[in-house]
């Protein structure tokens, strides 16, 4: 199974790779929440790239991102109340506005001007809300990953949140190479052509793409049923594809889909099929865990609920094999720590990924082994 690379300067990643727990960059965007989970009434506790934070809204309805931690004594400010365009400490009753400034004491008058909380940059974009834990300078809301078909109106679907307990890193791993759907879920959206197709690898900047189309098959039973939700009584062969694309440090979109065989969608035209997109944006909790948030979308029957309720389910179920097996690979990780991972050819739109997250590591002078940076083997 060929791949491409883009003619870029760097060096193709090695075969072999530690299985370590790996660390994450700091200076990025990355979920912290659907934006529906964030309110004016209660503040919400969400660990990010292991920083704690505090999330809530003003009176403006702007979301705000406060370290999950009083100035006072380190009481969680979760656990407190929004007043308005502050939030109370639940301790002590000290007030924070969304600048991470002490506004009030309630056992005094005078405000200790030391009395400050980290606040971080927060943009809301695509129905997710997104936190910088970094530098805040670099902060660009320009460079938040493209998910525009969560608010497009060319789409429908909805999606859910997933608390993994691996690192981030395994999740990766896992969405770039889809030859596992062939083992991992059979009965839905696996079959051997997976395996026996060629498939494209490009990457440029922050970026990778893979790409694979598996021409003149049977639909398997997840894309069959979508096919004759919108083609009722289809039947015959079909072309499938998938298009999976990273952008750093983890969102991954993949354009997927089937169309009756020979109609044109390799060439460009699917309007003989069906084409859904799997948006996954993935945020590293801790070395450990990670908050991983989905959505299948769809271009065809839009204004069908029925169908985007059974499209979530459907693709839960899948995603809840793919846990099972992650939280597996991470035990398995933590008990053999020198073991070297081998690539195989399926595996180089990962390794690539691999590569872009160690060299934005390197910028932030962080070392890519979580064991190196002194964070737990």
């Amino acid at each position: 199974m060929p791949s491409t690379a883009s003619p870029e300067a760097d060096t193709a990643p090695p075969t072999t790779a530690a299985a370590k727990i790996f660390n994450h960059p700091r200076n990025a965007w990355y979920v912290a929440a659907w934006d529906h989970e964030v309110t004016g009434k209660q503040p919400l506790a969400r660990t990010v790239a292991g920083v704690p934070l505090a999330l809530w809204r003003n009176s403006e309805g702007r979301a705000v991102a406060l370290a999950d931690a009083c100035w006072h004594r380190l009481a969680p400010l979760s656990k407190g109340k929004v007043l308005g365009d502050e939030l109370q400490c639940p301790y002590h009753g000290l007030r924070y506005n969304a600048a991470g400034r002490c506004t009030g004491m309630p056992a005094q008058e005078t405000i200790n001007p030391s009395a400050v909380v980290p606040s971080y940059p927060v943009v809301e974009r695509y129905r997710y809300v997104w936190v910088w834990v970094g530098d805040p300078d670099l902060a660009d809301p320009a460079a938040v990953p493209d998910m525009h078909q969560m608010d497009d109106p060319a789409w429908a679907g909805d999606g859910e949140t997933i608390h993994a307990d691996c690192n981030y890193q395994l999740i990766l791993d896992n969405l770039m190479d889809l030859t596992h759907e062939e083992f991992v879920h059979s009965s839905s959206i696996g079959q051997e052509e997976l395996s026996e197709a060629e498939f494209d690898v490009t990457h440029e900047g922050n970026t990778v793409t893979v790409s694979r189309w598996m021409r003149g098959i049977d639909a398997p039973p997840f894309w069959l049923k979508n096919m004759r939700d919108k083609f009722p009584g289809f039947s015959g062969k079909v072309d499938r594809w998938q298009i999976i694309h990273f952008e750093a440090p983890g969102t991954i979109c993949i354009d997927v889909g089937v169309a009756k065989a020979g109609t044109g969608a390799p060439e460009g035209d699917r309007s003989q099929g069906v084409n859904g997109y799997v948006m996954n944006t993935i945020t590293p909790e801790t070395h450990r865990t990670s908050h991983y948030f989905w959505a299948f979308m769809r271009n065809y029957r839009l204004d069908s609920q029925t169908i985007t309720t059974q499209l979530r389910q459907a693709v839960h179920g899948v995603f809840g094999e793919d846990e099972e097996m992650l939280r597996a690979q991470q035990r398995a990780i933590d008990a053999n720590p020198e073991h070297e991972f081998y690539s195989l050819n399926i595996d180089a739109g990962g390794m690539w990924v691999r590569q872009i997250l160690e060299r934005m590591l390197a910028a932030e002078g962080r070392p890519s082994s979580a064991a190196d940076a002194g964070q737990g083997a």
